[in-house]
């Protein structure tokens, strides 16, 4: 009798083993790839499910977005300058039977095509557009990455240049060129002011010559600026008209009056 207990006790426990182990739960950003007497039988998950014990066994596969820094690459640009440039690109699974199956390990295989991905496409851009165009080359690195990253079950949602890093002796010349293009600027401001000005002055200078009377006032205006800033000796210029109407009446005569 006490024989018989023991071995149902023993029966009991190794139920409640095996139930235990057949129990899986996953979270709800993972999932189970099921492998069955080696063959895969797809994915299950999220929350609790059952698999055949000693049959089956389970690969959990996290699902959500992870950044995968890709490390500083030197790369030649298309007009052969040499730069460092790094990157993160932002992967995510899609498909976790792929994901397990048909790659070793994603995570690293991700990380070195995205380093053969970015030194390629770098390449075929010259510096100014590395500098200037960022936005797009992240949208090629993105489409490149993704098509190759696709049979894997694995998605680029994007990837971004964080840094480009140029020889010292490229930092000089670019500093003595944004130098140069400030000065250009300057000077073509300045053109631009004394021609305007050159031109305000011409029409003025035409306005006066149609009006006389407007040089002789302009004159005075000058001459009541200067003595109103500085105590000085003025020197009048009279006229050549005047001048001409003292020599005609000097001409005619004017007899003297009668005491």
């Amino acid at each position: 009798m006490e024989g018989a207990l023991g071995a149902l006790f023993v029966v009991v426990v190794l139920a409640l083993i095996l139930l235990a182990s057949s129990v899986k739960i996953v979270q709800e950003y993972e999932r189970g790839v099921i492998f069955r007497l080696g063959r895969c039988v797809g994915a299950k998950g999220p929350g609790i499910f059952f698999v055949i014990p000693v049959i089956d066994k389970i690969i959990k596969t996290n699902l959500q977005i992870a950044a995968v820094p890709v490390a500083s690459q030197q790369v030649i640009t298309k007009d052969n300058v040499t730069a460092t440039v790094d990157a993160v690109a932002y992967f995510q699974v899609v498909d976790p039977a792929a994901s397990v199956v048909k790659i070793r390990d994603w995570y690293s295989s991700s990380q070195l095509v995205a380093q053969t991905t970015l030194r390629s496409t770098v390449g075929r851009h010259e510096l100014d557009q590395l500098l200037s165009e960022r936005d797009r080359i992240d949208a090629e690195l993105q489409t490149a990455l993704d098509a190759q990253t696709e049979s894997w079950g694995v998605k680029v949602h994007r990837v971004e240049i964080r840094d480009v890093n140029l020889p010292e002796q490229m930092q000089r010349a670019m500093a003595r060129q944004a130098e140069a293009e400030r000065e250009r600027r300057a000077k073509i401001i300045a053109a631009e002011g004394e021609l305007q000005a050159a031109e305000k002055l011409g029409a003025a200078a035409q306005i006066i010559a149609a009006s006389p009377g407007a040089l002789q006032l302009r004159q005075l205006q000058t001459m009541a600026e200067i003595s109103a800033e500085n105590s000085s000796t003025i020197i009048f210029p009279i006229p050549i008209e005047m001048l001409e109407a003292f020599q005609a009446v000097s001409k005619l005569g004017i007899p003297n009056t009668p005491r």
